[in-house]
């Protein structure tokens, strides 16, 4: 998944248009779009949001390896003196690898939640200027509205001319020179995917009585 899919919808194109200006409602009616990932993944900005993006997401593996790895020693203490354990040590000790099992699957669900908070976070201010350049290029060039033509798979334009699209504008806009072939910023893998899951806790057993 690309690291600027996320929040593009929400925070950059409402409804996928730019509102028209009094006067250029008087106008005849003109269309342009942008490709918003082309445009963003040639900001320098992006990529200082993939580096902080991929040490943010180092901080939350690290975190989860070591509570992993604090898990799996305290699982092996537990095998090599189970022998030798009354039932009611026996039973704390598998309370307790019980309970650090849950706390890592809400660990692996929280730093999910937070990287894509993180993430969002950063785009905001590279999509706030994107926005106000689009609006510029907009009004000096007449464009009633503008439609974003990276649909992610399901394009918002299906066919539309050249002319139209007004991305190298946009980035001139910004004085960044267009390039062919720029990068594509894509987003770090998950902490939730970084780490094998630690190894299950063994079942409470409980005695049955002899009559």
């Amino acid at each position: 998944m690309k690291i600027f899919r996320l929040t593009l919808a929400a925070a950059l194109l409402t409804a996928g248009t730019l509102a028209a200006t009094s006067a250029q409602a008087q106008a005849p009616l003109k269309i342009g779009y942008t490709d918003v990932q082309y445009v963003l993944s040639q900001m320098p900005e992006s990529k200082q949001i993939e580096s902080d993006l991929k040490a943010y997401n180092t901080q939350l593996e690290n975190q989860l390896k070591s509570k992993t790895s604090e898990l799996e020693t305290k699982y092996k203490a537990y095998q090599a003196g189970e022998a030798t354990m009354t039932d009611v040590v026996k039973a704390d000790k598998q309370k307790e690898l019980q309970n650090m099992q849950q706390s890592i699957q809400e660990f692996q669900q929280s730093a999910q939640q937070s990287l894509q908070q993180k993430q969002q976070t950063l785009l905001k201010p590279a999509l706030d200027k994107l926005q106000k350049n689009i609006d510029l290029v907009a009004d000096e060039n007449g464009f009633t509205y503008v439609f974003n033509s990276d649909g992610g798979g399901s394009p918002l334009l299906l066919h539309a001319p050249k002319d139209g699209d007004i991305s190298d504008l946009v980035l001139k806009k910004m004085g960044i020179t267009p390039g062919a072939n720029a990068p594509v910023v894509r987003q770090p893998t998950p902490a939730t995917n970084a780490t094998p899951a630690p190894s299950k806790a063994p079942a409470t057993k409980t005695k049955t009585k002899t009559k």
